[in-house]
């Protein structure tokens, strides 16, 4: 089909995804059984056991798997990779595991939520996690229920009889996605890093996709290993850019760019390529094949902040300790600073602190320091006094526009000396770069503000922050210290 004629069909395709359903879906069948699996029980089950046989066994490991990334094709072809995967889930305990893969047919914004009922399988059903999946339809309106986005796609289906099999009591929320744009794949990873941080049960995220399509193995082999290369490295810039320049290629490319921002935004787990392999690898055809990877996000240990963490009411008394604190100023330039009057332990602690001051969505002043050298509460005055008026970058806040100001605040754990960049997780941590009397510093919130990737972020923080060349960093003579911080803020209506 001529690539005009491609577009026009993609765009009638999409036009129907947005015709409102008159009433919820709630049963979905398996659309593909028969054809990318067996249809019958007895047959699916000894396939499957198969090739969760022939995977080995699972290593005991202190780690929890956090997600994986697995192929979506005819079982022939890609079951043995994605087996690989899936045994390493036998004997984890998972409540709700969240389903992202791409719908094949058509560009759609946002993402498709299917939220209430059963996914059948030749093996049982699979019922849906209603709770988890109406909160990330309240979290962004990005995500919504569009049954046309699921009906006859495989991505996302033939992972459930894997998950039937080494797993028991777990729920599903299958969520297809299809615009890789950077925008998109970021904002759904903020709503679902957001909704997945307010519950208490245990997700798994299974990322649902295939490589390189139709080329010579010889050829789509070195592609393949450069863009699971990225994915281990959880490079979404880098693995974008790749995809965009055609080094790469991924039927599930907008699955998994929004499971590595993610993995960004929470800087939750360490990368394992598994295992890889192309159609002709099953078929003894290589002239023209499709590639297939098996990767595997390990919980990493350390995981969260470095201290105690403060929890809501400590945070709202913090937020109204720096906004107190800038309207006193305001009102009286020159009475003593406010006071704050605190009770609470956590107020009184030794911290380090930056704060934040926003308006209209814009920067309008941001003051810290990473040294923990005051009380908590007394250290937030400060700072947002200093971000108030003292930023040199902005003219002080005037008293007109105080109720457009809004406070962030971010508390800072201990930095710590790294031997070099390879241990920082874009997103997670903070970076301090110092190099003789020249030195400067980012927060982690900055990796997920600009979207840069490792080297943009780094390079950035040299020349903009500290002065020096932008790629200081990579000089042994540069120190380089990371930190992981607590973010919160105020919610302006």
């Amino acid at each position: 089909m001529p690539e005009a004629l491609e577009r026009l069909a993609a765009a009638a395709l999409c036009v129907l995804l947005f015709v409102s359903s008159a009433r919820a879906e709630v049963v979905r069948e398996a659309a593909v059984a028969g054809a990318f699996y067996p249809a019958e029980p007895e047959s699916l089950s000894l396939m499957l056991d198969q090739f969760l046989e022939s995977a080995g066994e699972a290593v005991p490991d202190a780690r929890r798997p956090f997600a994986i990334l697995v192929p979506h094709a005819g079982f022939v072809y890609s079951g043995r990779i994605a087996a690989r995967a899936y045994r390493l889930l036998a004997g984890h305990d998972f409540d709700t595991v969240l389903l992202l893969g791409p719908f094949h047919r058509a560009l759609f914004p946002g993402a498709s939520v299917w939220s209430s009922g059963v996914w059948k399988t030749p093996l049982g059903n699979c019922e849906i996690d209603g709770e988890l999946a109406q909160a990330l339809i309240r979290a962004d309106p990005r995500f919504r229920f569009i049954p046309q986005a699921h009906e006859g796609e495989h991505s996302l289906e033939v992972q459930l009889p894997f998950l039937q099999k080494v797993l028991r009591d777990f729920k599903i929320v299958p969520v297809t996605v299809s615009d890789p744009s950077a925008e998109n794949c970021r904002a759904l990873a903020r709503a679902i890093v957001r909704v997945l941080g307010e519950t208490s049960k245990k997700v798994l995220i299974v990322g649902s996709s295939d490589l390189s399509h139709y080329r010579p193995d010889s050829a789509a082999r070195p592609m393949d290993a450069a863009v699971l290369d990225l994915l281990a490295k959880q490079e979404a810039g880098d693995l974008a850019s790749a995809l965009n320049e055609k080094r790469g290629e991924m039927c599930g490319a907008a699955a998994a760019l929004t499971l590595l921002e993610i993995l960004k935004l929470t800087g939750r787990a360490d990368s394992e390529v598994l295992e890889y392999a192309t159609s002709g690898d099953a078929t003894g055809d290589r002239s023209s094949v499709v590639g297939y990877g098996a990767v595997l996000f390990w919980e990493r240990q350390d995981s969260g902040l470095e201290g105690a963490a403060l929890d809501e009411s400590l945070q709202k008394e913090l937020l109204s300790i720096a906004r107190r604190a800038i309207e006193t100023a305001v009102a009286s330039p020159k009475a003593p600073s406010y006071e704050p009057e605190v009770t609470a332990p956590p107020l009184k602690e030794n911290r380090a602190v930056f704060v934040t001051l926003w308006k209209n969505g814009r920067l309008r002043g941001c003051i810290g320091s990473t040294q923990a050298a005051e009380p908590l509460y007394r250290a937030v005055r400060n700072m947002a006094l200093q971000a108030a008026f003292h930023d040199f970058r902005f003219s002080p806040v005037t008293a007109g526009e105080l109720a457009q100001v809004k406070i962030d605040i971010s508390i800072l754990s201990p930095p710590r000396k790294i031997k070099d960049a390879g241990e920082i997780v874009l997103g997670k941590h903070g970076v301090i770069v110092a190099r003789g009397e020249k030195g400067g510093l980012f927060l982690p919130k900055v990796a997920e503000e600009t979207g840069w990737t490792k080297e943009e972020f780094l390079s950035q923080l040299c020349s903009q922050k500290a002065g020096l060349p932008r790629d200081a960093w990579r000089d042994p003579n540069t120190q380089l210290f990371i930190f992981t911080t607590q973010d919160f803020g105020e919610v302006i209506q």
